[in-house]
């Protein structure tokens, strides 16, 4: 049975922090659903304009969080920000944080981790602009492109999506041996 991974997202996301880690789960055998406050498709932003759909597999309020292997959140300044208003993903992020299980989040994504008080103490690093919030947070703030500190696991920009992805998996792939 393949290994499932979550990615919480909504208009506005990020293109390429939605899609180039999802197809780099998928190419490594990994099952991606995409969830949602609202089902049907939402739209991603592509650097400086709207971008393609992509398709709700799941609205938050019917996921449960232990059904996956690792939680993904990816940015675009509208998407965490809209995601941080929602209770129901805020308490996912919180639920998979606790839980141990590796939760990813790249560029603005880390947001979501700032509103779900699960950085005090963690090494992360985002998109400048969050990082104040992290600091004021309790995080460790550093400037690398992934950070990986137990199961967070953060990228500042686009730029850093292979290495993104390629700890990512291998926290899943770890997480696969120890289980």
């Amino acid at each position: 049975m393949a290994r499932k991974v979550l990615i919480i997202a909504t208009d506005g996301f990020e293109q390429s922090e939605l899609i180039e880690p999802r197809k780099n789960l998928q190419e490594a055998g990994f099952e991606t659903l995409v969830a949602s406050p609202e089902s049907g498709e939402i739209k991603g932003w592509d650097k400086a304009d709207w971008g393609k759909s992509v398709k709700v597999d799941m609205t938050l309020d019917s996921v449960n969080a232990s059904d996956f292997d690792a939680l993904v959140l990816p940015s675009g300044q509208i998407n965490p920000d809209k995601l941080r208003l929602e209770e129901k993903a805020v308490s996912l992020v919180r639920e998979f944080a606790s839980s141990g299980k590796p939760v990813a989040a790249i560029c603005h994504g880390p947001w979501l981790l700032v509103e779900a008080d699960v950085v005090k103490g963690r090494t992360v690093t985002s998109w400048p602009s969050v990082r104040t919030d992290l600091r004021n947070a309790g995080a460790n703030v550093v400037d690398k492109e992934v950070s990986v500190d137990g199961n967070l696991i953060t990228s500042r920009n686009p730029d850093d999506i292979p290495a993104f992805s390629k700890a990512l998996i291998e926290a899943l792939q770890d997480s696969t041996v120890a289980a």
